[in-house]
């Protein structure tokens, strides 16, 4: 009888040491394992620490956001994005208007470094990110009679550019700069990257893409006295690289010659000049005496 009861306490004594160290197994288990699913958790679902700008992208250094002098027509332009649209008109088969969040999200995005040069004699260079005009204007079913695109902005400014240049150049309407959204300042939601054109060609805060076959379309600028075709490097010309026409380097020496010739004779007809008037001051001083 007593080794029925000793056995009886020796298996409940096991089964409390069994159930004990379940206990702490799954206390390590839990200890163990939630430094690894918090550390997991962090990295699937990472803390948006927001947009940071580059300045060098594939070897290439990059200007700051900051580095434009602000020349618009009004100043910067701050727009509401939630009542924002973006028109697409004239002579195409269905006109369309776009919300900033329907460009964004149903159209293919591009990167692209590409250098603006003002006609103020300052540049920048910047990656630009945005999307190609031709996808833009293809839904909207383009009219074969078409030739230009005219671009209207926010603040009444506008511009043209050939249906050509627009296509084969591969021309986008950039809403980042340098991996960031674009400022206020510097033409959001939408600017024209018009490569290798002046920079009154890139136009800002871009509300309407028009379609038209008046390839004579003259924009703000134009109508007052810059070139309509805004080329850096005109048809057949050379502006040296891109930036503002150089002075011609032949005359430099023909000129550099001539001046000194002329500072010579007229040193020397000073001087000549100059010997007269002192022999003349010198005789009448001889005759009062």
């Amino acid at each position: 009888m007593t080794y029925v009861i000793l056995l009886g306490v020796g298996m409940h004594t096991k089964q409390h040491l069994v159930t004990v160290l379940l206990l702490i197994g799954i206390v390590l288990s839990v200890a163990v394992n939630l430094p690894i699913a918090t550390l997991y958790a962090t990295e699937t679902e990472p803390t948006d620490l927001g947009e940071v700008e580059i300045r060098e992208y594939e070897g290439a250094d990059l200007s700051s956001v900051n580095a434009f002098r602000e020349n618009s027509i009004k100043g910067p332009q701050y727009i509401d994005i939630e009542t924002y649209k973006l028109n697409i008109t004239g002579l195409v088969n269905n006109e369309l208007e776009y919300t900033y969040d329907e460009v964004i999200g149903n159209y293919q995005s591009y990167k692209k470094v590409v250098t603006l040069n003002c006609v103020e004699g300052w540049s920048a260079t910047i990656l630009w990110e945005g999307f190609l005009v031709k996808d833009l204007i293809a839904d909207a079913g383009v009219d074969p009679s078409a030739n230009t695109v005219i671009f209207y902005a926010y603040d009444g400014y506008s511009t043209s550019l050939p249906l050509d240049y627009i296509i084969n150049n591969n021309i986008m309407i950039a809403y980042k700069m340098n991996n960031i959204t674009m400022p206020p300042e510097r033409g959001y939601p939408f600017e024209l990257v018009a490569e290798s054109k002046w920079g009154y060609k890139w136009i800002k805060w871009i509300t309407t893409i028009e379609l038209s076959d008046d390839d004579t379309y003259k924009g703000f600028w134009e109508s007052r006295g810059w070139p309509n075709d805004g080329s850096i490097t005109p048809p057949g010309g050379n502006t040296g690289g891109g930036g503002i026409p150089e002075f011609p380097s032949w005359i430099i020496l023909p000129l550099f010659l001539a001046t000194t010739l002329f500072v010579v004779i007229y040193r020397k007809k000073l001087f000549q000049s100059r010997q007269i008037s002192g022999a003349s001051l010198q005789t009448r001083t001889t005759k009062i005496a």
